[in-house]
């Protein structure tokens, strides 16, 4: 039984009926983790204009995103995250299920990929304390400074949908997947 309420779709209104249409619009549905963050829309509303910001006009791709996601989720033992991230990840990014399940570990064969989970590996893992030697390292694979800020933001957002779906302990939408798997 969830430990919070989770909003109805049919009887939302103003800017929570927008948001749910939004969000309806592009997965299909609207997910209980999006129906619990509607207890406040302010919060709804910041984290749909950051996710939609950083997979518009950012610069990681999706596959590279998804990867993020399913290393914290699994980092965070958040089994609703994990399966969410899991289903995009080799369902809409075009990850394999080999590839989703090393990415659960920090691991990718693509060099670039990899610097960028042993970044948000230790984002995750040492709660945002970034040795010089891992950025150097982060840098000499590629990547920016600006894409090293736009790492950590996929992190804290990980970090806090984790949170927010184990404390609200919800059912899970998508194809269940465990962090024990």
């Amino acid at each position: 039984m969830p430990a919070l309420h989770i909003v109805d779709p049919e009887r939302a209104t103003g800017e929570t009926e927008t948001l749910f249409t939004a969000t309806h619009r592009a997965l299909g549905v609207v997910p209980r983790l999006a129906r619990v963050m509607a207890n406040n829309p302010t919060v709804l509303k910041g984290y749909v204009d950051a996710v939609t910001a950083l997979s518009t006009k950012g610069t990681l791709a999706a596959d590279v995103r998804e990867r993020i996601g399913l290393l914290v989720a699994q980092e965070n033992r958040s089994d609703y995250c994990l399966s969410v991230h899991a289903f995009r990840g080799t369902r809409t990014a075009g990850l394999t299920a080999a590839e989703a399940t090393r990415a659960r570990r920090g691991e990718a064969e693509d060099p670039w990929a990899a610097a960028v989970l042993d970044l948000a590996a230790a984002v995750v893992r040492d709660r945002g304390v970034v040795s010089d030697e891992r950025l150097d390292a982060a840098r000499r694979a590629g990547l920016s400074d600006g894409q090293v800020v736009e790492v950590v933001a996929h992190v804290a957002l990980g970090v806090f949908t984790n949170y927010l779906a184990t404390a609200s302990r919800i059912d899970i939408d998508w194809p269940l997947v465990r962090h024990t798997d």
